[in-house]
């Protein structure tokens, strides 16, 4: 059994995606509200409900390939989890450019959601994105 979780860590909402067993496909799980739930909490819940072997994490990068600001909010956020986290798994990084851009892309012309709609979903489909991306490159 192979499950990864994808995060795209947002500053509002964090998307959350989840590979099949075999490692092979990704797929969309939740968003999760960082001002309603408690991300960290929740996120250690994921792991353990879903038997978790590792997280795969989006790194937003600029353009040329650089860390962006965010690089340091979402080590941060990383670093809070590693206090919450009941298994000790490891964590994998993959470049995220462009992926919430992707995600908005198929959801403004696959989906019938309106743009307050969207919005709530794009996250974790950017994570979907993100962990593909991960599980293809493993594959390879």
């Amino acid at each position: 059994m192979s499950v990864y979780l994808g995060l795209d860590v947002g500053d509002v909402r964090v998307g959350v995606a989840k590979s099949d067993m075999l490692g092979m496909f990704a797929s969309a799980y939740e968003v999760i509200d960082r001002n309603k739930v408690n991300p960290f909490i929740r996120i250690n819940e994921i792991i353990l409900e879903e038997k978790v072997i590792g997280l795969v994490v989006g790194q937003p990068k600029t353009k040329d390939g650089q860390n962006a600001i965010q690089v340091e909010k979402v080590e941060k956020f990383l670093n809070e989890l590693k206090k919450h986290l009941t298994n000790d798994i490891p964590i994998y990084f993959i470049d995220e450019r462009y992926t919430t851009k992707e995600a908005e892309y198929y959801l403004k012309n696959f989906s019938k959601k309106n743009g307050k709609e969207r919005r709530k979903v794009v996250d974790m489909i950017a994570a979907t994105i993100i962990l593909q991306n991960f599980l293809d490159k493993k594959i390879k």
